[in-house]
């Protein structure tokens, strides 16, 4: 009986500089480049098993065998892997998600690039990051950047072949930040983040302007990682952050993702800056709140956040690793 196995961990990622929106749906081909940080602190661990012993997909996630809809999301991706390998072996997936799901803790970018990880391991496809970095941009266009630790810019590109992540030398800087997390609802988002940013790309008034403005942040956030620029490089994340939420306000129908303690958050971010201690805050589509500060000055930010939400609100995250191949016995 013909057994293939293969076993991944990928971290998720934040983008400082934001992807939102879509050029191409079916291919994940983005409306802009986005730049993003691979954190330590949420990863998913996937196994895959081709095997002659199945005779469709099943998809288990934390223990859990999933409904179809969810199994089919994850065997359209595996006819990609399937297709690279000329096989037809249906597969058991097993994932572990060790991040709060669908709540803006970016679980789809660590899980997609383990799946594509373990998939490709499987079939010994032995694909380069950036073949890897394509392959996952498939199943999410996030996880394209989790391929890489540190910092990684997802370059649009215009077809297939083109649009994937490349890793930015950086010189050690991400080890200098860490990144805090202000979980305000970890609870299923009301409007995903799919089906958010194709709402604005085709309705909002305020998406021209968030495109035109994208390049020149990029540029800023190349700097800062080159320069170690802290303040720049926080500047540009925290305004990027803004405008991509300021464009859901002008979509038709309106909406947010920012709740009442997003906004708690967010001005607390100002009043610490303004008392001298350097932070800034980005959000994805959810009302998380995340802080980007320097490492060194993280225990004061802790101390302060703690006068205002519970222990179990606050996630620490440093900056994490490149996805690994892992072997059958490895946990």
């Amino acid at each position: 009986m013909r057994m293939f196995n293969g076993k991944a961990r990928a971290y998720t990622n934040i983008a400082l500089i934001k992807y939102w929106g879509k050029e191409n749906q079916e291919l994940i081909i983005p409306m802009n480049n986005s730049l993003s940080l691979t954190l330590d602190a949420f990863y998913t661990e996937t196994s895959v098993t081709f095997s002659e012993d199945v005779s469709e997909d099943l998809f288990y996630l934390d223990n859990q065998l999933q409904d179809s809809k969810a199994t089919l999301k994850v065997s359209r991706f595996l006819d990609l892997v399937r297709a690279k390998a000329n096989t037809n072996l249906a597969a058991v997936v097993k994932s572990q998600n060790f991040v709060p799901t669908a709540a803006g803790l970016a679980s789809s970018a660590s899980g997609l690039a383990a799946l594509a990880g373990a998939a490709s391991a499987a079939l010994n496809l032995d694909l380069s990051p950036e073949e890897l970095s394509r392959l996952a941009r498939r199943g999410s266009g996030s996880a394209c950047r989790s391929i890489y630790g540190g910092f990684a810019e997802w370059q649009k590109g215009d077809s297939d072949d083109s649009s994937f992540a490349i890793n930015i030398p950086s010189d050690g800087f991400e080890n200098e930040l860490s990144m805090l997390f202000i979980v305000v609802n970890d609870a299923q988002k009301d409007i995903s983040s799919r089906d958010g940013m194709q709402r604005t790309v085709e309705t909002s008034a305020f998406y021209e302007g968030w495109l035109q403005t994208v390049p020149q942040d990029l540029n800023k956030a190349r700097k800062a990682i080159a320069d170690k620029d802290f303040t720049a490089l926080g500047e540009v994340t925290e305004a990027s952050a803004l405008k991509m939420h300021g464009t859901t306000l002008a979509a038709t129908p309106p909406f947010t993702y920012w709740s009442a303690e997003s906004m708690k958050a967010m001005n607390l971010v100002r009043q610490i800056r303004q008392k001298g201690l350097a932070c800034y805050f980005t959000m994805d589509a959810g009302p998380n709140v995340k802080i980007l500060v320097e490492r060194k000055n993280e225990d004061a930010l802790l101390n302060t956040l703690k006068d205002h939400f519970v222990p179990q609100q606050i996630v620490v995250a440093h900056a994490g690793p490149a996805i690994e191949i892992l072997s059958e016995e490895e946990n």
